[in-house]
C-alpha cells in the first residue's frame, strides 16, 4: 500500500513524484516499463532544453539527468522493467516484471505520467509492401542516438511533427540526404522554431498539401509516389510524381498512451484522445492525476515539467485531505481550436489564476483570442500570428474567476481577420 504510485519514469514522472516528495509524501513509488529513467529524453541528444525551467541550453539527457539525480538524492522508490497491466478505478493495480513477477499493488493517489506513442504505419493509407526502410521517426531517433546504427542515406519524411523536423536535421547532420518533407496539411505541424532550424537552415524541401500515395520496392522501399491534395483533401492523381529513396520515416502524429486510463474508467477527450482533465490534473476518477505527453502533445518539455509538479503537489494535496473535486464549469471550444485543455474548472477555484492551452487546427494571421463566461466577453486576446505547431497558452485571472463563479460554461473562441 502506498500513498502515491507514479506510473512512468520519463520527465514528467519524475517532476511529479519530486514535486509530492517535496509535499511531504514519502510513501511514493515510480513505475516505469524501461530499464532506466528518463523516457524519451534519453535519446534526445540535440540541444534546446531548460531554458524556460533552468535558464541554461542543455541536451536531453542533461535535462532529465538533473531530475534523475534528485531521485536518487531523496531516495524516493522506484521499479525499472516493470510493466503496469492492469489500473482500477479503486486505485488498485497489477504490475509485472521479470524478478518480482506479479505485482498487486494500491495507493491513495496515481499519476499517469505515461506519455504518448507515435502513430504507426498500419494506421496510415500507404499503399505498399512490407519492405524494410519505414521507420517511425522516435524510432529512428534511438536507432541513431542510442544504438549507433544509420537507418538509410536517401530519406523521405512523411509528416511535419516536431519529431520528424529534429530527426530530418539529425539525418543530415550523420550525412543521409533528407530529399523532402510531405505534409497533407496546407501548413506545418512543428514549431516554427524547428521549421527554421532543421528545414530551412538545411534547405529541405517541405511539401505542404501533398500525400504519400504508395511506397515501391519489395525488399526494401527504393521510391515512394507523391501527389498534391485539392482544397478537399483529395488526391490529384494525374500530378502524381515519384521520389527515389532508401528509407521512409513516418511523423504523423503522436497520441496519448490511453490503456491504463481507459481501464480505470476515466473519460477520454475526442479531440486529444488523453483524459479530460480540470485545473488540478485532476482526471475524472476521484484520485487518479495525469500529466505531460499522456494528456497531450507538449512542444516543450519544461512546459510538460511545469504541469507534472502541479500534478504531484495536487495529488499531494488529495492524499491530504486538501483538494476536492466541486462542481465544474466546462471549457467549450468553438471552430478554429482542435482542443483547449483542462477540460473544465473547479467552480470554487478563484484563488489563482488559471492559464488554458489552446491547439489550433489551422494558421491564423491578425486574429483574436476571445473568451466568454456563458454570454459575458471576459478575456480579449489580439494575435499576430497563431499555428498549429505552437499552444497558445492564456491566463484566466483570479478576478474574472471570482466575478463568475455561478457561469455554467466557459467558451474560447477564435475571431478572424482583426483590424
Amino acid at each position: 500500500m502506498y500513498d502515491l504510485i507514479v506510473i512512468g519514469g520519463g520527465p514528467a514522472g519524475l517532476a511529479a513524484a519530486l514535486a509530492a516528495k517535496e509535499e511531504g509524501i514519502d510513501n511514493l513509488l515510480i513505475l516505469d516499463r524501461e530499464d532506466t529513467l528518463g523516457g524519451t529524453l534519453n535519446q534526445c541528444i540535440h540541444n534546446g532544453f531548460g531554458m524556460e525551467y533552468f535558464k541554461e541550453d542543455m541536451t536531453g539527457p542533461e535535462y532529465v539527468q538533473r531530475f534523475i539525480d534528485k531521485i536518487k538524492q531523496l531516495n524516493i522508490e522506484y521499479m525499472l522493467s516493470t510493466t503496469v497491466m492492469e489500473l482500477k478505478s479503486s486505485k488498485d493495480l497489477i504490475a509485472v516484471n521479470s524478478t518480482q513477477g506479479i505485482l498487486e499493488l494500491k495507493a491513495k493517489a496515481i499519476i499517469l505520467a505515461t506519455g504518448s506513442r507515435e502513430m504507426p504505419r498500419s494506421t496510415i493509407n500507404i499503399i505498399g509492401g512490407h519492405s524494410a526502410g519505414i521507420f517511425t521517426a522516435g524510432s529512428v531517433q534511438k536507432f541513431i542516438n542510442l544504438d549507433g546504427y544509420m537507418p538509410g542515406k536517401e530519406v523521405v519524411i512523411f509528416g511535419s511533427v516536431d519529431t520528424g523536423l529534429i530527426v530530418a536535421r539529425r539525418l543530415i547532420m550523420e550525412g543521409a540526404k533528407v530529399k523532402a518533407v510531405i505534409e497533407p496539411m496546407p501548413y506545418c505541424r512543428g514549431r516554427r522554431l524547428n521549421v527554421s532550424q532543421c528545414l530551412e537552415s538545411f534547405e529541405v524541401p517541405l511539401f505542404l498539401k501533398h500525400t504519400i500515395t504508395g511506397t515501391i520496392g519489395f525488399d526494401r522501399v527504393g521510391a515512394v509516389n507523391v501527389a498534391p491534395l485539392d482544397d478537399e483533401n483529395k488526391v490529384l492523381h494525374d500530378r502524381e510524381f515519384q521520389m527515389a529513396c532508401d528509407t521512409l520515416v513516418l511523423a504523423v502524429e503522436a497520441y496519448p498512451e490511453s490503456d491504463l486510463l481507459k481501464q480505470a474508467g476515466v473519460n477520454l477527450s475526442p479531440a486529444t484522445l488523453g483524459p479530460e482533465i480540470d485545473e488540478n490534473m485532476h482526471t475524472s476518477v476521484e484520485g487518479i492525476f495525469a500529466c505531460g505527453n499522456a494528456v497531450h502533445y507538449h512542444e516543450v518539455v519544461d512546459k510538460v515539467t511545469q504541469e507534472s509538479y502541479k500534478a504531484g503537489k495536487k495529488a499531494a494535496d488529495y492524499i491530504r485531505g486538501f483538494l476536492h473535486k466541486g462542481h465544474m464549469i466546462p471549457i467549450v471550444f468553438e471552430e478554429g481550436i482542435k482542443y483547449a485543455i483542462p477540460s473544465a474548472l473547479n467552480r470554487g477555484n478563484a484563488e489563482n489564476s488559471v492559464e488554458l492551452s489552446l491547439r489550433l487546427d489551422n494558421l491564423y494571421k491578425d486574429s483574436k483570442i476571445l473568451v466568454y463566461f456563458d454570454d459575458k466577453l471576459e478575456l480579449t486576446l489580439n494575435k499576430e500570428l497563431m499555428t498549429p505547431g505552437d499552444l497558445e497558452r492564456i491566463k484566466i485571472p483570479s478576478e474574472a474567476l471570482e466575478r463568475n463563479q455561478n457561469c455554467k460554461s466557459i467558451t474560447v473562441k477564435i475571431e478572424k481577420n482583426c483590424d
